[in-house]
């Protein structure tokens, strides 16, 4: 196993780890935030909306476009007027397993040179397929311990 199979394991353990995470809270539970910081529920939609508009798009444009300039993404625009009727916590996580699946599906693929094909963000600079895994699973890292430290409100 490679250090990159090792990697899209752990990304596709994410749905799992959600739902352990969430199961038994109530809406009074996951809507509780940490000072300064995002609800349980504004995460889970955070992830759900970025595992598609962000992650796996940026992943895709990489693979098919030659050094494409991949845009900013304005999560806050996103959280502040997202469509909330479909927050509830089963659409959230049932909606993020079918995205997130899908994501691993294209990483499982990836081999050879193609983990070095590259795009350009101005966050971040130039990505390659690689370190792009590499940010996408401390994303997850980051998301799931917020979620843990909301939800002990």
């Amino acid at each position: 196993m490679t250090d990159t199979d090792a990697m899209i394991d752990e990304l596709a353990a994410t749905a799992d780890r959600l739902r352990e995470l969430t199961r038994g809270a109530a809406g009074s539970t996951l809507d509780a935030q940490a000072p300064g910081e995002w609800s349980a529920r504004t995460v889970l939609a955070h992830l759900r909306d970025d595992e598609f508009l962000v992650m796996r798009l940026r992943l895709e444009r990489i693979l098919v476009e030659d050094q494409p300039s991949l845009a900013p993404f304005d999560e806050q625009a996103w959280e502040a007027h997202r469509w909330r009727g479909r927050d509830g916590l089963v659409e959230l996580l049932d909606d993020f397993d079918l995205q997130r699946a899908a994501s691993i599906a294209i990483l499982r693929r990836v081999e050879g040179d193609i983990w070095q094909r590259s795009g350009l963000q101005p966050e971040y600079g130039t990505l390659t397929v690689r370190t792009w895994l590499d940010h996408w699973l401390g994303h997850d890292k980051m998301h799931l311990a917020q979620i843990a430290r909301s939800l002990s409100v």
